[in-house]
Protein backbone atom coordinates (compact mmCIF):
# COMPACT_ATOMS: atom_id res chain seq x y z
CA UNK A 1 0.00 0.00 0.00
CA UNK A 2 1.37 3.45 -1.15
CA UNK A 3 2.56 5.80 1.53
CA UNK A 4 0.46 8.37 3.58
CA UNK A 5 1.91 12.19 2.94
CA UNK A 6 0.86 14.50 5.35
CA UNK A 7 0.89 18.19 4.33
CA UNK A 8 1.15 21.77 5.72
CA UNK A 9 0.02 24.88 4.06
CA UNK A 10 1.68 28.24 3.63
CA UNK A 11 0.66 31.29 5.80
CA UNK A 12 -1.56 32.63 2.89
CA UNK A 13 -4.03 29.79 2.92
CA UNK A 14 -4.44 30.07 6.87
CA UNK A 15 -5.80 33.21 6.05
CA UNK A 16 -8.59 32.33 3.43
CA UNK A 17 -11.85 33.24 4.48
CA UNK A 18 -14.07 30.37 4.77
CA UNK A 19 -16.11 32.00 2.19
CA UNK A 20 -15.38 30.83 -1.64
CA UNK A 21 -13.87 27.72 -0.11
CA UNK A 22 -15.62 25.33 -2.59
CA UNK A 23 -13.78 27.25 -5.23
CA UNK A 24 -10.01 27.52 -3.94
CA UNK A 25 -10.37 24.04 -2.74
CA UNK A 26 -8.20 22.36 -6.48
CA UNK A 27 -5.84 25.63 -5.62
CA UNK A 28 -5.15 24.20 -2.64
CA UNK A 29 -4.73 21.09 -3.41
CA UNK A 30 -2.26 22.07 -6.45
CA UNK A 31 -0.51 23.58 -3.87
CA UNK A 32 -0.13 20.92 -1.32
CA UNK A 33 2.13 19.28 -3.47
CA UNK A 34 5.10 21.90 -2.41
CA UNK A 35 4.54 21.23 1.21
CA UNK A 36 5.68 17.66 1.66
CA UNK A 37 7.16 17.50 5.69
CA UNK A 38 7.86 14.43 7.42
CA UNK A 39 4.94 12.63 8.96
CA UNK A 40 3.06 10.50 11.95
CA UNK A 41 0.87 9.26 9.50
CA UNK A 42 1.41 5.44 7.78
CA UNK A 43 -0.61 3.12 5.38
CA UNK A 44 -3.32 0.97 6.53
CA UNK A 45 -6.04 -1.20 6.35
CA UNK A 46 -9.09 -0.06 4.66
CA UNK A 47 -10.51 3.21 6.60
CA UNK A 48 -8.49 5.62 8.03
CA UNK A 49 -7.61 4.77 11.89
CA UNK A 50 -6.30 7.37 14.17
CA UNK A 51 -4.18 6.53 17.09
CA UNK A 52 -3.65 8.59 20.07
CA UNK A 53 -0.78 8.12 21.85
CA UNK A 54 -0.81 10.99 24.54
CA UNK A 55 -1.89 11.12 27.80
CA UNK A 56 -4.73 13.11 26.96
CA UNK A 57 -8.10 11.77 25.86
CA UNK A 58 -8.55 13.09 22.20
CA UNK A 59 -11.42 14.19 19.86
CA UNK A 60 -10.90 14.22 16.12
CA UNK A 61 -12.75 15.99 13.24
CA UNK A 62 -12.02 14.78 9.37
CA UNK A 63 -12.26 16.10 6.36
CA UNK A 64 -13.10 13.79 3.43
CA UNK A 65 -12.70 15.21 -0.42
CA UNK A 66 -16.23 14.73 -2.28
CA UNK A 67 -15.38 15.78 -5.97
CA UNK A 68 -14.34 19.54 -5.18
CA UNK A 69 -15.93 19.78 -1.91
CA UNK A 70 -14.77 18.98 1.65
CA UNK A 71 -17.39 16.89 4.08
CA UNK A 72 -16.21 17.64 7.54
CA UNK A 73 -17.22 15.19 10.56
CA UNK A 74 -16.75 14.92 14.06
CA UNK A 75 -16.30 14.32 16.82
CA UNK A 76 -14.34 10.93 17.42
CA UNK A 77 -13.21 9.92 20.71
CA UNK A 78 -9.51 8.01 21.31
CA UNK A 79 -8.80 6.96 24.98
CA UNK A 80 -5.06 7.36 25.29
CA UNK A 81 -3.46 4.87 24.18
CA UNK A 82 -5.69 3.28 21.97
CA UNK A 83 -6.96 3.19 18.60
CA UNK A 84 -10.56 4.59 16.26
CA UNK A 85 -11.20 4.13 12.88
CA UNK A 86 -12.27 8.23 12.13
CA UNK A 87 -13.72 7.27 8.36
CA UNK A 88 -14.54 4.07 7.16
CA UNK A 89 -12.97 2.54 4.40
CA UNK A 90 -12.39 1.95 1.67
CA UNK A 91 -11.02 5.14 0.66
CA UNK A 92 -10.60 6.97 -2.12
CA UNK A 93 -7.25 8.45 -3.12
CA UNK A 94 -6.78 12.40 -2.61
CA UNK A 95 -6.34 14.97 0.37
CA UNK A 96 -7.96 14.21 3.67
CA UNK A 97 -7.92 16.60 6.48
CA UNK A 98 -7.46 15.91 10.06
CA UNK A 99 -8.31 18.57 13.21
CA UNK A 100 -7.79 16.60 17.05
CA UNK A 101 -8.65 18.36 20.54
CA UNK A 102 -7.85 17.00 24.14
CA UNK A 103 -11.08 16.46 26.20
CA UNK A 104 -12.49 19.81 28.18
CA UNK A 105 -12.07 17.19 31.26
CA UNK A 106 -8.19 18.29 31.08
CA UNK A 107 -7.64 21.14 33.07
CA UNK A 108 -5.25 23.82 31.93
CA UNK A 109 -7.18 24.71 28.76
CA UNK A 110 -7.45 22.65 25.86
CA UNK A 111 -4.51 21.37 23.73
CA UNK A 112 -5.57 21.03 19.60
CA UNK A 113 -3.28 19.21 17.19
CA UNK A 114 -3.89 21.47 14.07
CA UNK A 115 -2.60 22.31 10.82
CA UNK A 116 -3.40 25.80 8.75
CA UNK A 117 -6.11 24.38 6.29
CA UNK A 118 -9.34 26.75 7.68
CA UNK A 119 -12.66 24.12 7.70
CA UNK A 120 -15.53 24.09 9.74
CA UNK A 121 -16.46 22.93 13.27
CA UNK A 122 -19.02 22.32 15.83
CA UNK A 123 -17.31 22.88 19.06
CA UNK A 124 -20.33 21.81 21.33
CA UNK A 125 -21.52 18.17 19.76
CA UNK A 126 -21.65 16.17 16.79
CA UNK A 127 -21.89 17.16 13.32
CA UNK A 128 -21.25 16.58 9.39
CA UNK A 129 -21.03 19.36 7.38
CA UNK A 130 -20.84 20.27 3.68
CA UNK A 131 -18.66 23.34 2.70
CA UNK A 132 -20.15 26.06 4.24
CA UNK A 133 -19.95 29.42 2.73
CA UNK A 134 -19.27 30.63 6.56
CA UNK A 135 -18.92 29.21 9.78
CA UNK A 136 -20.52 31.54 11.56
CA UNK A 137 -23.53 31.58 9.43
CA UNK A 138 -24.04 28.28 10.19
CA UNK A 139 -23.40 28.59 14.11
CA UNK A 140 -20.05 27.00 13.91
CA UNK A 141 -16.17 27.75 14.58
CA UNK A 142 -13.43 27.58 11.97
CA UNK A 143 -10.22 25.51 12.76
CA UNK A 144 -7.26 24.78 11.24
CA UNK A 145 -6.87 21.27 10.02
CA UNK A 146 -3.76 19.52 8.73
CA UNK A 147 -3.49 17.82 5.26
CA UNK A 148 -2.84 14.42 4.32
CA UNK A 149 -2.54 12.79 1.38
CA UNK A 150 -3.76 9.07 1.29
CA UNK A 151 -2.81 7.22 -2.21
CA UNK A 152 -4.40 3.43 -1.00
CA UNK A 153 -7.71 1.98 0.79
CA UNK A 154 -6.79 2.95 3.71
CA UNK A 155 -4.06 4.93 6.06
CA UNK A 156 -3.59 5.70 9.77
CA UNK A 157 -2.23 8.49 11.53
CA UNK A 158 -0.89 8.73 15.05
CA UNK A 159 -0.93 11.60 17.72
CA UNK A 160 1.96 12.13 19.76
CA UNK A 161 3.29 14.18 22.61
CA UNK A 162 6.91 15.34 23.32
CA UNK A 163 6.82 12.52 25.75
CA UNK A 164 6.56 9.83 24.09
CA UNK A 165 5.71 6.80 26.65
CA UNK A 166 7.31 3.97 24.78
CA UNK A 167 9.86 2.86 28.17
CA UNK A 168 9.87 0.15 30.15
CA UNK A 169 6.52 0.07 31.73
CA UNK A 170 5.60 3.08 30.63
CA UNK A 171 2.41 3.59 28.19
CA UNK A 172 -0.30 6.19 26.75
CA UNK A 173 -2.70 4.21 29.17
CA UNK A 174 -1.09 5.06 32.69
CA UNK A 175 -0.40 8.67 31.34
CA UNK A 176 -3.61 9.11 30.76
CA UNK A 177 -5.09 7.83 33.96
CA UNK A 178 -2.79 9.89 35.82
CA UNK A 179 -3.58 12.96 34.27
CA UNK A 180 -7.01 12.30 34.55
CA UNK A 181 -6.20 11.66 38.44
CA UNK A 182 -4.88 15.20 38.24
CA UNK A 183 -7.54 16.66 36.72
CA UNK A 184 -10.35 14.85 38.49
CA UNK A 185 -8.66 16.03 41.67
CA UNK A 186 -8.53 12.61 43.21
CA UNK A 187 -4.43 12.37 43.53
CA UNK A 188 -1.74 14.62 42.26
CA UNK A 189 0.83 12.88 40.42
CA UNK A 190 3.41 13.68 37.92
CA UNK A 191 2.54 12.71 34.23
CA UNK A 192 5.12 10.36 33.70
CA UNK A 193 3.89 6.95 32.09
CA UNK A 194 4.26 4.91 35.39
CA UNK A 195 1.96 3.96 37.41
CA UNK A 196 3.29 3.83 41.03
CA UNK A 197 2.34 2.41 44.58
CA UNK A 198 0.82 5.15 45.68
CA UNK A 199 -1.10 5.75 42.19
CA UNK A 200 -2.42 2.62 42.14
CA UNK A 201 -3.56 2.73 46.27
CA UNK A 202 -5.60 5.93 44.91
CA UNK A 203 -7.16 3.98 42.07
CA UNK A 204 -8.37 0.87 44.49
CA UNK A 205 -9.50 3.54 46.98
CA UNK A 206 -11.89 5.56 43.95
CA UNK A 207 -12.72 2.36 42.46
CA UNK A 208 -13.66 0.93 45.75
CA UNK A 209 -15.53 4.20 46.47
CA UNK A 210 -17.38 4.24 43.33
CA UNK A 211 -18.50 0.72 44.07
CA UNK A 212 -16.31 -0.69 40.88
CA UNK A 213 -14.74 -4.19 40.39
CA UNK A 214 -11.28 -4.32 41.21
CA UNK A 215 -10.56 -5.62 37.76
CA UNK A 216 -12.11 -2.76 36.37
CA UNK A 217 -10.09 -1.94 32.79
CA UNK A 218 -8.29 0.64 31.99
CA UNK A 219 -10.34 1.82 29.31
CA UNK A 220 -13.16 1.39 32.04
CA UNK A 221 -11.33 3.31 34.34
CA UNK A 222 -10.40 6.49 31.96
CA UNK A 223 -14.23 6.43 30.92
CA UNK A 224 -15.07 7.02 34.96
CA UNK A 225 -12.20 9.30 35.31
CA UNK A 226 -13.01 11.78 32.35
CA UNK A 227 -16.51 11.78 33.82
CA UNK A 228 -15.70 12.81 37.35
CA UNK A 229 -13.12 15.69 35.69
CA UNK A 230 -15.29 16.89 33.51
CA UNK A 231 -18.26 17.71 36.09
CA UNK A 232 -15.43 19.18 37.89
CA UNK A 233 -14.37 21.06 35.28
CA UNK A 234 -17.76 22.72 34.77
CA UNK A 235 -17.18 23.98 38.58
CA UNK A 236 -14.49 26.51 37.64
CA UNK A 237 -13.71 28.87 34.12
CA UNK A 238 -15.42 31.03 32.50
CA UNK A 239 -18.91 30.73 31.13
CA UNK A 240 -20.57 33.30 28.75
CA UNK A 241 -24.70 33.55 28.53
CA UNK A 242 -27.07 35.25 26.28
CA UNK A 243 -29.89 36.22 27.98
CA UNK A 244 -31.14 38.23 24.41
CA UNK A 245 -33.74 37.41 22.32
CA UNK A 246 -31.06 37.38 19.35
CA UNK A 247 -28.14 35.39 18.19
CA UNK A 248 -24.73 37.22 19.95
CA UNK A 249 -20.87 37.46 18.97
CA UNK A 250 -18.81 37.34 21.92
CA UNK A 251 -14.85 37.52 22.68
CA UNK A 252 -13.37 37.70 25.97
CA UNK A 253 -10.01 38.60 27.48
CA UNK A 254 -7.66 38.47 30.28
CA UNK A 255 -4.66 38.68 32.26
CA UNK A 256 -1.80 35.64 31.96
CA UNK A 257 1.47 35.01 33.35
CA UNK A 258 2.70 36.34 29.84
CA UNK A 259 0.86 39.30 29.36
CA UNK A 260 -2.78 40.39 28.33
CA UNK A 261 -4.83 37.98 25.93
CA UNK A 262 -7.67 38.38 23.91
CA UNK A 263 -10.18 35.45 22.39
CA UNK A 264 -12.65 35.07 20.29
CA UNK A 265 -15.18 34.47 18.30
CA UNK A 266 -18.23 32.68 20.37
CA UNK A 267 -21.18 32.63 18.35
CA UNK A 268 -23.79 32.73 21.27
CA UNK A 269 -27.41 31.75 20.40
CA UNK A 270 -30.27 33.36 21.83
CA UNK A 271 -30.79 31.76 26.12
CA UNK A 272 -27.84 29.64 25.60
CA UNK A 273 -24.53 29.75 27.37
CA UNK A 274 -20.92 29.15 25.79
CA UNK A 275 -17.62 27.95 28.17
CA UNK A 276 -14.81 30.69 27.00
CA UNK A 277 -12.52 28.96 29.30
CA UNK A 278 -12.10 25.50 31.49
CA UNK A 279 -9.47 26.10 33.70
CA UNK A 280 -9.96 27.58 36.96
CA UNK A 281 -9.49 31.86 36.72
CA UNK A 282 -7.16 33.69 38.73
CA UNK A 283 -8.23 36.65 40.83
CA UNK A 284 -7.68 39.56 38.52
CA UNK A 285 -9.85 41.36 35.71
CA UNK A 286 -11.33 40.11 33.27
CA UNK A 287 -12.87 41.66 29.97
CA UNK A 288 -15.95 40.94 27.48
CA UNK A 289 -17.09 42.31 23.94
CA UNK A 290 -20.25 41.73 22.39
CA UNK A 291 -21.99 42.30 19.31
CA UNK A 292 -25.98 41.90 17.91
CA UNK A 293 -26.33 41.94 14.39
CA UNK A 294 -29.81 43.31 13.74
CA UNK A 295 -32.27 44.69 11.22
CA UNK A 296 -31.13 48.30 11.77
CA UNK A 297 -27.52 47.58 12.30
CA UNK A 298 -25.32 46.31 14.89
CA UNK A 299 -25.59 46.60 18.70
CA UNK A 300 -22.84 46.68 21.11
CA UNK A 301 -21.97 46.97 24.24
CA UNK A 302 -22.25 50.35 26.21
CA UNK A 303 -19.58 51.78 28.42
CA UNK A 304 -16.98 49.29 27.30
CA UNK A 305 -13.91 51.32 26.96
CA UNK A 306 -10.71 48.74 27.29
CA UNK A 307 -9.31 47.97 23.84
CA UNK A 308 -7.79 44.59 22.81
CA UNK A 309 -6.90 43.05 19.54
CA UNK A 310 -9.49 41.10 17.43
CA UNK A 311 -9.86 39.44 13.98
CA UNK A 312 -12.44 38.61 11.43
CA UNK A 313 -11.75 34.45 12.36
CA UNK A 314 -10.80 32.27 15.49
CA UNK A 315 -8.29 33.98 17.23
CA UNK A 316 -6.39 34.08 20.64
CA UNK A 317 -3.94 37.22 20.44
CA UNK A 318 -1.36 38.30 23.35
CA UNK A 319 -0.98 41.91 23.95
CA UNK A 320 -3.33 44.68 22.88
CA UNK A 321 -1.22 46.93 22.32
CA UNK A 322 -0.73 48.41 18.24
CA UNK A 323 -3.62 46.45 17.10
CA UNK A 324 -3.92 48.16 13.75
CA UNK A 325 -0.09 47.58 13.27
CA UNK A 326 -0.16 44.36 13.82
CA UNK A 327 -3.11 44.08 11.68
CA UNK A 328 -5.65 42.91 14.06
CA UNK A 329 -8.63 44.95 14.56
CA UNK A 330 -9.36 46.88 17.98
CA UNK A 331 -12.38 46.53 20.02
CA UNK A 332 -13.62 48.07 23.49
CA UNK A 333 -14.18 45.97 25.59
CA UNK A 334 -16.18 46.28 29.45
CA UNK A 335 -14.84 44.84 32.38
CA UNK A 336 -16.59 42.15 34.51
CA UNK A 337 -16.57 41.56 38.07
CA UNK A 338 -14.14 39.66 39.72
CA UNK A 339 -14.01 35.69 39.38
CA UNK A 340 -14.99 34.13 42.91
CA UNK A 341 -13.62 30.53 43.63
CA UNK A 342 -12.16 29.97 39.97
CA UNK A 343 -15.50 30.90 38.27
CA UNK A 344 -17.41 33.74 35.99
CA UNK A 345 -20.57 33.61 34.49
CA UNK A 346 -21.09 36.83 32.37
CA UNK A 347 -25.01 37.27 31.16
CA UNK A 348 -25.30 39.74 28.22
CA UNK A 349 -28.36 41.28 28.52
CA UNK A 350 -30.58 43.47 25.85
CA UNK A 351 -30.11 46.42 28.20
CA UNK A 352 -26.35 45.94 28.02
CA UNK A 353 -26.44 46.76 24.28
CA UNK A 354 -26.49 50.07 22.81
CA UNK A 355 -28.34 51.66 19.97
CA UNK A 356 -28.18 49.88 16.31
CA UNK A 357 -24.97 51.79 14.14
CA UNK A 358 -24.25 51.33 10.82
CA UNK A 359 -20.80 50.03 9.95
Amino acid sequence: MAPVRWFTTANPVASWPIAGWTARLGVLIAMLAAFIVPSSAQSGSSGWELCNRTSYVVEAATGRPDGEDVIVEGWTRIRPGQCETALEGPLKPGVYFVFARSSKAHRGGQRDWSGKTPLCVDTNGSFAVENPSSCQSMGMEQRGFSAVRVEGKGASMTLKETELYDKANQSPQNAGIQRLLNDAGIFQDVVDGYLGRESRAAINAFLAERKLPPNTTQAELIDVLEDVANRRARQVGMELCNRTGNRILAAMARSRPDGLESRGWWLIDANLCVRAVDESLITAPHYVFAEMQTDDGIRRLKNASTVFCTSRAQFAILGNQACEQRRYRPEKFIETTPPEEGKLVYEFFESAFGPPQLD
